[in-house]
């Protein structure tokens, strides 16, 4: 089977454009790479324009979208095959299994959030999948120095700084991938 790289990003619109350029080079990468996208299922944002730019190079998508945002009609059912979750919780697990690797590009909460919990997921051992944050225009710094908080006051072990990789562009991000090296990964507890 396809190795797939699941893509946590905005669903606005309303991005500064640089961001949407990196999303279309984004996904121009992954499909030439070979890989299959997993992503939201959204036609709109970040997450459409990634889409698109993976089916325009003639790559394999997966969009995975809950019943209640199908509903505001911004689903992408033209782009591969779409998956219609019971909710969010579903949605994310759904994902998490359907993909060998995880990259966060600028968003929201939902971004933030998805991405600390596939984080939170590697701490505890569900998975060893590699996990990137791309960084593009410094927009990941102030949560990066907030890891570095919970490093320097023992909130969680330095070793964790390993879980995940901070690429400042998508060569690197798919260069961690492509190389990533699984490591054993330290107790949670001090």
């Amino acid at each position: 089977m396809k190795k797939s790289i699941c893509i946590f990003c905005s669903s606005s619109d309303k991005a500064p454009e640089t961001y949407f350029k990196l999303a279309r080079r984004l996904g121009r990468e992954i499909a030439a790479a070979g890989y299959r996208l997993v992503y939201g299922g959204a036609k709109i944002g970040l997450m459409g324009a990634v889409a698109e730019a993976v089916s325009e190079t003639g790559g394999d998508l997966l969009g995975v979208i809950p019943k209640k945002l199908h509903e505001h009609a911004i689903a992408n059912e033209q782009n591969g095959k779409l998956i219609i979750t019971a909710d969010m919780r579903e949605r994310k697990a759904v994902m998490e299994q359907e993909s060998d690797a995880f990259i966060a590009m600028p968003g929201g909460f939902g971004t933030l959030e998805e991405f600390v919990e596939i984080l939170t997921l590697r701490q505890l051992k569900y998975h060893t999948k590699p996990l990137v944050l791309l960084n593009h225009n410094g927009f990941f710094d102030h949560l990066t120095a907030h890891f570095e908080q919970l490093f320097n006051q023992f909130f969680a072990k330095e070793a964790y700084r390993d879980l995940y990789y901070t690429a400042e562009n998508t060569f690197q991000a798919l260069n961690y991938i492509q190389n990533f090296q699984e490591t054993e990964i330290a107790d949670k507890w001090f």
